[in-house]
């Protein structure tokens, strides 16, 4: 069996935190991988090659940093915790030209400031702005930075993601089922699920208290139903705000809903049937498709 992570088993984890004198945060999320199985199988849905440039989010002590480094042209890991910039030094050290860190919260790091990191290691004919995120995210913060990921930079084609069992559950809903909502439409908007797989709390140092699931996104963006053009950022934009009016009260009709949140009911009734959508639908019934055709004809109201 080949290794993919030296850093994956309680062994060397429990060594590389004892050398550095640290400890689990629980304020940070911070249950750290201890499975080379699982290292590998999310490094077969990333399907790295070295024209890839890897945005990492959260990478700890490096586990699955140093597996995805030798296949990569780069990886630009974004870490909150200053005290493992030294452990990551250390750990990433045999491919450290190809290794960019960045301090800091991740939710205020822009895809500039991500291709300048990468930029600088000099890599000569490698494009620097990143083309894929892969990560075991902070459970906390997951969802809220895989949809703004996916808007805010445009060149990620590709997240597999180590997520909470129930936000992947989100993330791969269907209309009519209990966790589809607004988050999955709009994050319809930029993707769609291509993989996934489940992994048990015993993967994990310290276990927590959930289950998780690594989930594989593809972009696939959404086209105009008229130009048959993809959504421009101020169509997706529009469409987002839809979709938040649709679901803003989710037991009424998206007809009330909407108008609650302050659509004209006149035009909603315009809007509705040139979307050929039912007006006393409500909005967890809807698909993506149909958010977007409502917002098309809303926009040209």
């Amino acid at each position: 069996m080949p290794v993919y992570s030296w850093l994956a088993s309680p062994r060397e984890t429990r060594d590389v935190l004892d050398r550095h004198g640290l400890t689990t945060k629980h304020r940070l999320g911070q249950n750290f991988l201890i499975s080379d199985a699982i290292i590998g199988k999310i490094l077969d849905l990333a399907e790295l090659h070295d024209t890839d440039v890897v945005f990492e989010v959260g990478p700890g002590i490096g586990t699955l940093t140093v597996a995805m480094l030798p296949l990569a042209g780069a990886v630009v890991s974004v870490e909150a915790d200053r005290s493992l910039k030294d452990v990551l030094a250390e750990t990433c050290a045999r491919d450290s030209e190809r290794f960019a860190l960045e301090m800091g919260d991740a939710l205020h790091v822009d895809g500039t400031q991500l291709r300048d990191a990468v930029a600088s290691l000099g890599i000569d004919g490698l494009d620097p702005m990143p083309n894929k995120l892969v990560s075991n995210l902070p459970y906390q913060v997951a969802a809220t930075l895989v949809l703004q990921v996916f808007e805010q930079m445009p060149s990620i084609e590709r997240a597999v993601v180590m997520v909470q069992a129930e936000v992947a559950d989100r993330m791969t809903a269907v209309p009519g089922s209990k966790t589809y909502g607004g988050y999955t439409a709009k994050l319809a908007l930029f993707a769609r699920p291509t993989g996934r797989f489940e992994v048990g709390p015993n993967n994990f140092m310290p276990p927590p208290h959930v289950d998780s699931a690594v989930i594989r996104l593809d972009r696939s963006p959404v086209c105009h139903p008229l130009t048959g053009q993809p959504l421009s950022q101020e169509q997706i934009a529009w469409c987002c705000q839809v979709i938040d009016a649709a679901f803003a009260q989710r037991r009424k009709t998206i007809r009330n809903s909407m108008a609650a949140s302050g659509f004209e009911k006149d035009s909603l009734d315009i809007a509705f049937e040139q979307a050929g959508i039912n007006p006393k639908a409500r909005a967890e019934t809807l698909a993506p498709t149909d958010f977007v055709r409502l917002s098309c004809a809303l926009e040209m109201r």
